[in-house]
């Protein structure tokens, strides 16, 4: 017998799914080669090649942050992903620099942008601000999001957005939850502005659907542990690694 969140779960994927579809002007960008510039210089060897600066900017999860005020920045996404690119392409120089602050929404990472992000000539911008989002209206978050994709389009960086990972506090099973609202506005803006898109929430969500229980992946309520961020980091290293 299916639980009552699986059903709900299946419901907003077929949502979700018939919104996509129906915008078929507006898709996120292709797995398979939107990094494919980014990978053909990992893969190039010196002295051709060069450093590749990947831009880490968010809140507390990208931080580091477990149970605060403790941080495992080793076990954070971030350096997961770090150590797994260097473990596969061992011609590189890569650098993984986290911008993140603890307890900080987008409109303040919007406005740090330029100096924070930009001005480390990243190749690849990550961007996680969502849990902390929650405190202003899905117009407001929009406006800072586009701010900070444009930008980094602009100068020629390649974006991938990433949705909250869970709160244990939230709704997860309904659709109207804040956390929720702004996971599917993210999703919008990856299609609109053709970009990537790891989906935390959703991979998060799969997880339960397979019947595990999501405390054993959170360190507390709002940050995931280092199991919650393999989650992530793997869903990340799928984005450079181009199919042929």
């Amino acid at each position: 017998m299916k639980s009552k969140f699986v059903t709900k779960f299946t419901l907003i994927a077929c949502m979700t799914c018939w919104l996509s579809s129906s915008k078929s002007s507006a898709q996120v960008a292709s797995q398979e080669n939107y990094l494919s510039p980014v990978v053909l210089m990992l893969e190039t060897k010196w002295p051709k090649n060069r450093a590749v600066n990947v831009v880490c900017h968010g809140h507390s999860v990208p931080a580091g942050y477990f149970k605060t005020p403790v941080t495992d920045s080793l076990h954070a996404y971030p350096n997961l992903l770090r150590v797994a690119l260097a473990e596969k392409y061992d011609n590189a120089v890569i650098n993984i620099i986290v911008t993140a602050i603890g307890g900080e929404a987008s409109n303040r990472g919007a406005a740090r942008f330029d100096l924070d992000v930009l001005a480390l000539k990243p190749d690849v911008v990550l961007i996680d601000y969502a849990l902390n989002d929650r405190g202003m209206d899905l117009a407001q978050a929009r406006k800072n999001w586009v701010s900070m994709i444009e930008k980094a389009q602009a100068a020629g960086a390649k974006v991938i957005l990433l949705t909250p990972t869970p709160d244990q506090k939230s709704k997860l099973d309904d659709p109207a939850d804040p956390l929720n609202l702004h996971a599917e506005q993210i999703r919008q803006l990856a299609a609109e502005y053709h970009v990537g898109l790891v989906d935390s929430l959703a991979l998060f969500k799969m997880q339960m659907a397979q019947g595990k229980a999501l405390v054993d992946f959170m360190s507390q309520s709002n940050h995931p542990n280092s199991r919650g961020h393999e989650i992530v980091a793997q869903e990340l290293i799928e984005w450079f690694q181009v199919k042929e």
